[in-house]
């Protein structure tokens, strides 16, 4: 599957890229994509939550009244859970969330992604590039150009350039990831994929 190369401005450079059948064109596994997908999600969760329990609040040595003879409730502690202020039942613990995922299985996922976004013609390939200073605006008009204005897009480049990554982190509805780190979440969640030419060498040969 070939694709044209455009430059930054939008326009032809002239130039074709192959997408490898290997990784753009898979029979996608949605099982696979569906484990890759729980587990990225899994894996972004803190697990900090903690409520006290009635052993763990303070207060509430002295028996509030007398076991007899007031017509109420009998009550041992101020700190049941079943007062207000009191302790929590079963309440949440802090624990782990992660999940982990076989690497065939995540392989699989991102070549899966990818080959559903070939088919849809939901990939961009650009010339590489990089600016001599961060400045949003620059890549504001790069986006421009490319009509990607308002449209979820995430941009993968083939090196860590902080030039770049500093031009688009305040840009709405725009990611930026480096193409070796990128998950098969990140590869469906957007609207475009913007590849760098050597971006795609660079996830080809980590995908097979």
């Amino acid at each position: 599957m070939k694709v044209e190369v455009l430059k930054i401005d939008g326009t032809k450079s002239g130039a074709s890229v192959e997408l490898p059948e290997s990784v753009f064109q898979i029979d996608p596994n949605d099982h696979a994509i569906y484990l890759a997908v729980k587990a990225y999600l899994a894996n972004q969760r803190q697990g900090t939550h903690k409520s006290k329990e009635r052993n763990e609040i303070r207060g509430g040595g002295k028996k509030p009244w007398k076991q007899k003879g007031r017509g109420t409730a009998r009550s041992g502690t101020s700190r049941s859970p079943l007062w207000v202020g009191g302790g929590r039942i079963f309440g949440p613990k802090p624990r782990d969330y992660t999940q982990k995922l076989n690497k065939k299985v995540n392989v699989l996922a991102r070549k899966s992604a990818l080959s559903y976004k070939a088919k849809a013609e939901q990939i961009v390939v650009i010339e590489d590039f990089d600016f001599e200073n961060p400045k949003t605006k620059d890549m504001a008009a790069v986006l421009n150009a490319l009509n990607l204005n308002g449209k979820k897009t995430l941009l993968l480049t083939s090196s860590g350039s902080m030039n770049i990554y500093k031009s688009g982190r305040n840009i709405a509805k725009l990611n930026i990831l480096e193409a070796d780190s990128v998950s098969a979440y990140d590869l469906l969640n957007n609207q475009i994929l913007v590849m760098q030419k050597s971006a795609i060498d660079k996830i080809v040969n980590i995908l097979n």
